[in-house]
């Protein structure tokens, strides 16, 4: 919009005025329960309804503050870099509206409305022609019930790539000495010698790549096999624990794991990071299928392996110096075969 000069010209209305709103009648409506209380003049046996309506009025502001900011709370995760689009997209039109965002005006036909209902409980209404018609409706008692029990309106996305660079640390392939105090790997760490493959002689067996200009050098060959045996059991209590919450479980599908895709990928792609075709729905999906935390956890551990092991299991070079060094690739053909013809007397 910074570039559009009728917008830069115009005037915007973000003044919303919730709390004036509200309470614009409410010093009338507090008088008047109070007189019929003092004259006996209730409606309500024993002046019942007076006397409840009289306590959620005192105790409407302080409710109101809290729910403004419990919404707030709940909704700034929709600025973290790996915020789930596939969240509910009303849930960011409301921030918006919110937080003054330019398109998101009165002027722009936008509204809020806070009403006190008379059970004591708020509502607050996003109006607007993002909602298409379908006013967003959130009350704050069904608010603090989903926050209770450890539910958000709006799923916030784990960094696993954070949980990925620690779970390296505990999965059993790495010395205690290659990790610093701050608990993250050095950065010269190698994968444990026991995980390196021998030949019958007690040599390690390499694999040799080609440098160029008919030069090579030999690299370490890793039992994969073994190395995923060991790191799984820590894998699967790592992805237990994502799916004890199965809301952030469903953002880190959509965004990490259902494509594939490696860590630069995901990097660069930061919101538009959603899985597309292949996201799971919030509304349709949860609670998760077993088929689905089945997929779950063996997309995570390939993701896992491919973009945090791998590299420790590729071209690495041989702890024996002499054997680390670059060799001509013609003569070690040559060697390799009259090795082979003296080991099959030819």
């Amino acid at each position: 919009m910074g570039h559009n000069p009728s917008y830069i010209a115009s005037s915007a209305d973000y003044d919303f005025k919730i709390l004036d709103k509200a309470y614009a009648n409410t010093g009338k409506l507090y008088a008047k329960l109070k007189l019929a209380v003092e004259n006996n003049k209730c409606i309500s046996d024993n002046c019942e309804y007076e006397l409840t309506r009289i306590k959620h009025l005192d105790e409407a502001p302080q409710l109101s503050l809290s729910f403004l900011q419990t919404i707030l709370s709940e909704l700034e995760v929709i600025d973290d870099s790996n915020y789930d689009p596939n969240n509910n997209y009303r849930y960011t039109i409301a921030y918006s509206i919110l937080k003054g965002r330019p398109g998101f005006s009165k002027t722009d036909g936008y509204d809020v409305n806070l009403n006190l209902l008379e059970d004591g409980t708020q509502n607050i209404v996003f109006t607007g022609p993002g909602f298409e018609g379908d006013d967003l409706v959130i009350n704050d008692a069904a608010l603090s019930s989903l926050r209770n029990s450890g539910t958000s309106i709006v799923a916030t996305t784990p960094d696993i790539n954070k949980d990925m660079l620690r779970l390296l640390t505990e999965v059993n392939i790495f010395s205690s000495s290659d990790i610093g105090e701050d608990g993250k790997l050095l950065p010269n760490a190698k994968i444990r010698e026991e995980f390196v493959l021998y030949g019958n002689n007690g040599v390690p067996l390499y694999e040799i790549i080609d440098l160029g200009d008919n030069k090579g050098r030999n690299i370490l060959q890793y039992d994969l096999d073994k190395i995923e045996r060991v790191a799984t059991p820590y894998i699967n209590a790592e992805v237990a624990g994502l799916l004890s919450s199965e809301q952030e479980a469903v953002a880190a599908w959509n965004v990490y794991l259902s494509k594939g895709t490696s860590v630069e990928e995901d990097d660069q792609m930061v919101q538009n990071a959603n899985a597309a075709s292949s996201s799971w729905s919030y509304e349709t999906d949860l609670p998760l299928s077993q088929d689905k935390k089945v997929l779950f956890e063996k997309k995570y551990k390939e993701y896992f392996m491919n973009n945090y092991l791998k590299q420790f299991t590729t071209n690495q070079l041989p702890t024996v110096t002499a054997d680390a060094a670059v060799f001509d690739l013609a003569e070690a053909k040559k060697a390799k075969a009259q090795k082979l013809m003296q080991d099959n007397n030819l």
